[in-house]
């Protein structure tokens, strides 16, 4: 097997853990704020529908936290066995950051273990809703210290190259690279997005189901009221991230939109086909591309000409660009046309065909946390570290890595598969219904 066969074999089981482990520390990130908003709104307006919504949703987000930590711990291991030569030059740089990932993440793990096993321990809510706060800031935290190392990779600085070695290294400053505020928003904020769709279309499923309970349609409008937020959050976030890659990742914008000759006043390309250096089939947005970019319809932006060929990104991702926008503004707008006419009191949204577009929303949005770390990156290709190593001068010369491939392939199956099989149980064994009756039930006895 040759050097050029690791890399590729490398590239693709590095992909296959990022594609599966996004699903997880996306719900990972997103649902201690939904389960954080769900009980304070309960204790809020003095409704048990909501504190058992919390309640429900904590149960199933602990098993999503375990199968993360799986696939989290891969994505170390396979840091290390496939990449070892950026391990070796950038290692020291990208150490704290991963520690403190690490530490993020028992920081969370110990305060969801103390307010699981306190419910009903606490006579005022309010307390225990206390212990959701470290929850959600140290979900936040990990996902911020994991997308510092990204953001890190795409914009490198806080260091000196002596001798082929970063030297000098100031951690912080690495930390604090151009391309963290971007991302650590985005990341945020799709995650907060994806949730609650996807709490959402769970609400939707069960209605469909023929489970007309109270407690489901104030769990559908909750969840579609914070997913019309966080996808307008999202855009406007995306309008920044545009900016950043005009100012300092060119090259990606341009392979993007197939944007290939320097020009004034550039439209934004969406969808069509590659022709050489012809685009067909494209709606052109006038002018998009310039105010993406410069917030000025006449602003130059940078064609693809202007760089080598041997460092253009794939421009394929020009499609993974686009079905990342493309749900984006669906799910915003479809969010927005579920909330007015809730307020408005039209019935449409009731109707089957409605809930079952709801219930669509949840895998489209996981569908646009794919596409858009498969454009994160694909679009920094050839660069592990942009400016500095190669993803091909960063692989491992190990001949194993398609049985790795083959392994972790079987771990994912396993993972997910139980991840289904056990969340279905748990709630199907214990139905919102029944636990509603019991939850009646013990409090009578209790006022007897």
């Amino acid at each position: 097997m040759g050097f050029e066969d690791t890399a590729l074999l490398s590239r693709i089981l590095t992909l296959m853990t990022l594609s599966f482990h996004i699903l997880y520390a996306t719900v990972g990130v997103g649902v201690p704020l939904m389960i954080m908003i769900a009980q304070w709104v309960g204790i809020k307006k003095n409704d048990d529908h909501y504190i058992l919504l919390a309640r429900r949703w904590a149960r199933g987000f602990v098993i999503t936290v375990a199968v993360g930590v799986v696939t989290g711990t891969a994505i170390g291991l396979q840091l290390s066995l496939l990449w070892p030569n950026f391990m070796q030059l950038a290692g020291n740089v990208i150490a704290l950051p991963l520690f403190m990932e690490v530490f993020a993440f028992f920081f969370e793990a110990i305060f969801l273990g103390i307010y699981l096993y306190t419910w009903d321990r606490f006579e005022d809510q309010r307390k225990h809703l206390l212990l959701l706060i470290p929850v959600a800031l140290g979900a936040a935290a990990s996902s911020l210290f994991i997308t510092v190392v990204n953001a890190f990779m795409n914009s490198p600085q806080g260091f000196e190259v002596l001798n082929g070695e970063l030297v000098n290294v100031s951690p912080l400053l690495a930390m604090l690279s151009p391309a963290m505020p971007t991302k650590v928003a985005h990341v945020m904020a799709t995650a907060f997005m994806t949730s609650a769709f996807l709490l959402a279309s769970i609400a939707a499923f069960r209605m469909i189901r023929g489970s007309n309970h109270i407690y489901h349609k104030k769990a559908l409008f909750l969840t579609m009221k914070l997913g019309l937020v966080f996808s307008i959050a999202t855009a406007l976030i995306g309008d920044f991230s545009g900016k950043y890659l005009a100012e300092y990742q060119p090259e990606k914008l341009a392979a993007a939109e197939w944007h290939f000759e320097t020009e004034e006043g550039a439209g934004l390309v969406m969808f069509g086909i590659l022709d050489g250096e012809e685009v067909k089939y494209a709606i052109k947005v006038p002018y998009a591309l310039s105010i993406l970019a410069h917030s000025l319809p006449n602003a130059e932006v940078t064609g693809l000409n202007e760089f080598p060929k041997d460092e253009i990104p794939p421009l394929w991702i020009h499609y993974l660009f686009d079905t990342m926008v493309t749900i984006g503004m669906w799910l915003a707008f479809f969010s927005f046309v579920y909330v007015a006419a809730a307020w408005r009191g039209w019935s449409f949204i009731k109707a089957k065909w409605f809930r079952w577009l709801i219930v669509a929303g949840g895998p489209l949005a996981l569908i646009a946390i794919e596409a858009g770390w498969w454009f994160t990156e694909v679009g920094r290709q050839p660069w592990i570290l942009r400016g500095y190593m190669k993803t091909s001068e960063a692989a491992t010369t190990s001949g194993q890595v398609d049985l790795m491939i083959i392994l972790f392939a079987g771990l994912y199956f396993i993972l997910g598969a139980g991840t289904i099989v056990v969340l279905s149980r748990m709630y199907k064994r214990n139905p919102v219904e029944k636990e509603l009756a019991d939850r009646e039930a013990q409090k009578g006895g209790e006022q007897e």
